[in-house]
């Protein structure tokens, strides 16, 4: 029997605020646990939340950047459950009056587009974290208060995908509008982007929706993958033996890629929500909205397309460019430095994408400014460095942050264009190589290319290539 699978996400995005949702304490990550904490985060009695205004207006951001429906008028309501790291056994959330709804996001599948709808856009508080004995070596769990308060966006989208390739589309678009929009630095490593994926299965043509699975401590945009795809085959031999999918919510193990059954999955009548008494509504007024709408910058798909139609780049190098905001800002900047799109594109794409991997470089944190890559290219165009040693020079800017033409001084990396003194080692080459020679004059061409490359290696690339192909030609066909 043939199943469709149907998938829905929910993310959360931890707010890049400096303080926290309702009282003044830190967000930095990876403080000494239970420093950041204060009587209204650790929920003593008697504390009253004042909402932090700019963490509001990031999560509105987000909301009108997914094309949601703005709610003018929301609040805060209380989420009541149990558990060790939420110290009010209450969280504070939204769920009667939702920030945004009713949005939707356009994603490309292999070229294509599709439109997955976005259910809502709300604000809520963190909760702490639990340290188990894994991580402590003692028989009992610690809790660290010191993420409990900070401000947490959470974005459900609609059961609107069908597929994995979807669903990695889908996490890959949305990470980029939260970061292009500078709301949260989407550090899946350190927890600030988690996804939870909600999976049934139906009969192909069917409408009716099967029982839905939700998936937990996925923590990686690899693992949300393997999850589903595992999720699909159990539910499906599940069904393939006549049973019926339990609606629950379960556990992804990383280690041995399955899940694990955690209990059954809750209704929101489980979380007995009423509206938070401490916290006032907050009404959106026209002024307002309009001033966060206008702060809302060129989002990637937008930037992708103008790099296509204005520099005439391929999708694919366009897509590379705006994979990375900090790329797509570097490339922008450069341009209006130097028209020269094309070999901005390859130094970034190529050349810098490549040093970021091979040395495992934060690529938010690269040393090289627009000026100074323009200023290579310019260097390369005057014929001052051949393009191999401008490889070098652009691994030492990464390195250091230094001006090309310093580092070309530094390291006396100039092209040689002296005409005589190139002669002097192609005769070299030549009167070395009769056999390559003979090759040439039996019509290998390649033969050329062996000639060139070692004049190159006597001058230790310095040599200008132009200068070299011509004297070598002009020298070979003297020879009889």
């Amino acid at each position: 029997m043939n199943y469709e699978i149907v998938i829905g996400l929910e993310t959360h995005a931890e707010l890049a605020t400096l303080t926290k949702l309702f009282c003044g304490c830190s967000t930095k990550f990876g403080a000494e646990p239970n420093t950041q904490v204060c009587p209204v985060c650790l929920g003593m009695p008697g504390i009253l939340p004042v909402m932090n205004k700019k963490g509001f207006e990031y999560a509105l951001k987000v909301a009108i950047a997914l094309n949601c429906e703005i709610n003018r008028f929301t609040n805060f309501d209380r989420k009541g459950y149990y558990y060790p790291d939420l110290p009010k056994n209450y969280q504070i959330s939204q769920n009667y009056y939702n920030l945004g709804i009713d949005g939707y996001m356009n994603i490309s599948v292999n070229g294509s587009p599709k439109k997955i709808r976005i259910h809502n856009v709300h604000l809520e508080e963190e909760a702490g974290k639990l340290m188990h004995p894994k991580e402590t070596g003692a028989n009992y769990s610690l809790v660290d208060l010191n993420r409990a308060g900070v401000p947490l966006l959470e974005i459900v989208s609609q059961p609107d995908m069908r597929n994995v390739d979807e669903v990695d589309s889908y996490m890959q678009t949305l990470r980029k509008i939260l970061l292009y929009t500078e709301v949260s630095d989407c550090k899946m490593q350190e927890g600030s982007l988690r996804f939870e994926a909600s999976i049934s299965l139906r009969k192909k043509g069917n409408d009716k929706l099967g029982n839905r699975v939700e998936i937990k401590n996925l923590n990686s945009m690899k693992s949300v993958i393997k999850a589903i795809e595992y999720e699909a085959k159990r539910q499906a031999a599940v069904l393939n033996m006549g049973k019926t999918v339990d609606r629950e919510t379960r556990l992804w193990d990383e280690v041995n890629e399955k899940s694990e059954r955690m209990r059954s999955k809750e209704e929101a009548q489980d979380y007995r929500y009423f509206p938070e008494p401490d916290l006032l509504p907050v009404i959106i007024d026209e002024k307002w909205l309009s001033a966060i709408k206008a702060s809302i910058p060129e989002l990637p798909l937008e930037r992708k397309q103008r790099f296509i139609e204005t520099f005439k780049l391929s999708d694919y190098d366009a897509g590379v460019l705006t994979e990375e905001k900090v790329l797509a800002d570097l490339f922008d900047e450069c341009v209006k430095l130097l028209d020269r799109p094309k070999a901005f594109c390859n130094w970034i794409t190529n050349d810098l994408l490549r040093e970021v991997k091979d040395r495992k470089l934060d690529i938010n944190d690269l040393k090289i400014k627009p000026k100074q890559l323009a200023s290579l290219v310019e260097i390369i165009e005057k014929g001052t460095i051949s393009s191999t040693i401008a490889k070098e020079v652009f691994s030492e800017m990464l390195q250091t942050g230094k001006e090309p033409q310093k580092i070309i001084e530094e390291k006396g990396l100039a092209q040689i264009s002296d005409e005589g003194l190139i002669e002097s080692v192609v005769d070299k080459v030549i009167a070395n190589n009769p056999n390559v020679i003979e090759d040439y004059k039996k019509g290998k061409k390649n033969a050329l290319a062996f000639l060139v490359g070692q004049v190159m290696k006597e001058t230790k690339g310095k040599a200008n290539p132009k200068i070299v192909n011509e004297l070598l030609s002009k020298k070979i066909g003297d020879i009889n």
